[in-house]
């Protein structure tokens, strides 16, 4: 609020009779000449202006056209002593929201005063309404696309949708193209929480500016390391190259790009999607910072990637069991598909690959691997030094057995069998609303001291692990049984199923149907 008025009693007692905090006003200038008043509005925000017209040097009405000018939404209310036409048809022409008579009557000012009040509200939510329509219509198509990108659900697919976000008007055909962060669980780590948010956030900024730049319009977030593309024919190959060679000079990353196969319709890009996730399946072989087309790959180099993923799954399982024998197994298994390989780099290749999953799944029950092996990141040259495949063969399982054997006696420390006994019993109840407040009271203990005994041994808050655990549990569900979707969320304590996959994406990096599909 602004009060203007030349009449010094006339001003204070609008100024203190009016009950303006009970109205949801605040009175930020009560000045008693149109200069003054001029001041305030280049300093301040107005949302409503009350001023006598007539008022010396320059009056009520030269300064309604000057405020306006300066804040063109401006409501005012004219006070006057005088009931001369000529005023009011002046204030009407400056679309006045109020015309108060002196001596003034207090209820009519208020009452004109919540007219405004109840009008700047409605726009206020109108305009909040379109922002927030605005924010999420990225959201929305981003989740769209995914669900575009999975086998097609009768009713699932909307032309209104098509049309809204412009898939009506894509050059046929087209083909699904996957951006991926390489070595993403390791390379961002030496950096801080702030820093890696930030130095991800300028990555995507500079994958949309390059998109926009180049005409593609269709991308969507899958996960913190990947991204899927909509890729019209008309852009080619050399194009993701060099957005390939501008992110290696930009970041301190490479990322690789998956290319699956052209298709002629939206009910197809599910098929194109799951051959992308193939050809970067093959990075190990393939190597990393480059271009791999699915059409290009050997069916035996695709079957190699399905059994290496099959055996390193088992082989983590048998680690965190401390099954030794089967660990010794699981990693013959994948030696002797890697012995079919032949290339020295790739099977360099794919050793880091092994040492990268070991790292992630640490993370997964907040271990890590260097630290738990006293190793640093360069100690991992000595890959390159073994002369045979025997020799890193070696080298692997003698890390994994050692992994597998400190893990084990962590689990006995003195507070380790508590929280052991923790975790098994949560993990039956999956399906409850566990809270960390019900657990401590079946053990007997105040929930704080739970709490801080908890991290203390998991290096994670009771939540974060309820959700691994939930996500580990769903895993296990979609490997081993044909339950749909909705009852795999149902059994591990989620009755919204949207939240559910987007969750399980940020854990494991790909939907549950993807999930699925790859094991």
């Amino acid at each position: 609020m602004l009060l203007a008025d030349d009449e010094i009693l006339d001003l204070e007692g609008m100024r203190k009779f009016i009950p303006w905090q009970e109205l949801g006003l605040e009175v930020v200038g009560a000045v008693n000449s149109g200069f003054a008043a001029c001041e305030v509005i280049d300093k301040e925000e107005i949302d409503i202006l009350v001023t006598d017209i007539r008022m010396p040097n320059m009056s009520g009405l030269e300064l309604a056209k000057r405020a306006l000018e300066k804040q063109g939404n401006l409501r005012i209310i004219f006070v006057s002593g005088h009931q001369d036409f000529n005023y009011v048809k002046q204030a009407i022409s400056l679309n006045a929201h109020g015309y108060v008579l002196k001596p003034m009557d207090d209820k009519e000012l208020i009452d004109s005063l919540i007219r405004i009040c109840q009008d700047l509200n409605g726009k206020k939510k109108v305009q909040e309404t379109e922002k927030a329509y605005k924010q999420m219509v990225p959201i929305v198509k981003n989740e769209y696309l995914l669900q575009l990108l999975e086998p097609p659900v009768e009713g699932a697919s909307s032309n209104l949708l098509h049309k809204e976000y412009q898939l009506d008007s894509l050059c046929w055909p087209v083909q699904i193209v996957i951006l991926e962060i390489d070595d993403y669980s390791w390379k961002l780590n030496p950096y801080a929480d702030i820093e890696r948010k930030n130095m991800l956030t300028t990555y995507y900024e500079t994958l949309s500016s390059y998109f926009n730049q180049h005409g593609i319009e269709h991308m969507c977030r899958i996960s913190k390391q990947r991204n899927a593309l909509l890729l019209e024919q008309s852009i080619g190959l050399e194009e993701m190259k060099q957005l390939i060679q501008q992110i290696q000079m930009s970041f301190p990353f490479t990322i690789t790009i998956g290319m699956g196969g052209i298709v002629t319709g939206l009910d197809e890009l599910h098929i194109s999607y799951g051959q992308a996730v193939e050809a970067l399946d093959a990075k190990m072989f393939q190597g990393k910072g480059k271009i791999i087309s699915y059409e290009k790959l050997g069916k035996n180099e695709i079957q190699d990637v399905r059994s290496l993923d099959e055996h390193l799954e088992a082989m983590l399982v048998a680690m965190s069991q401390y099954d030794l024998v089967r660990i010794h197994d699981e990693l013959f298994g994948l030696f002797q598909i890697t012995s079919r390989m032949g290339s020295k780099i790739t099977i360099h290749n794919f050793s880091m690959y092994v040492v990268m999953k070991l790292n992630e799944y640490l993370r997964t029950v907040n271990e890590e691997l260097f630290k738990l092996l006293g190793l640093e990141l360069k100690n991992l040259d000595i890959l390159l030094q073994f002369e045979t495949i025997d020799d890193i063969h070696t080298w692997l399982r003698n890390r994994v057995f050692e992994l597998s054997e400190l893990l084990q006696m962590k689990k006995y420390t003195k507070n380790g069998k508590l929280v052991q006994d923790i975790i098994a019993s949560v993990s039956e109840r999956l399906h409850d609303n566990i809270t960390l407040r019900e657990v401590a009271n079946q053990f007997s203990f105040s929930p704080n001291y739970l709490g801080l005994v908890f991290k203390e041994e998991t290096n994670q808050n009771f939540s974060d692990y309820i959700i691994a655990l939930r996500m580990e549990k769903a895993q296990s569900l979609l490997r081993s049984t044909n339950l749909k979707i909705y009852e795999v969320a149902s059994l591990v304590g989620y009755r919204y199923l949207p939240y559910f996959s987007r969750q399980f994406r940020e854990t494991s990096g790909m939907t549950p149907l993807e999930y699925r599909r790859k094991h």
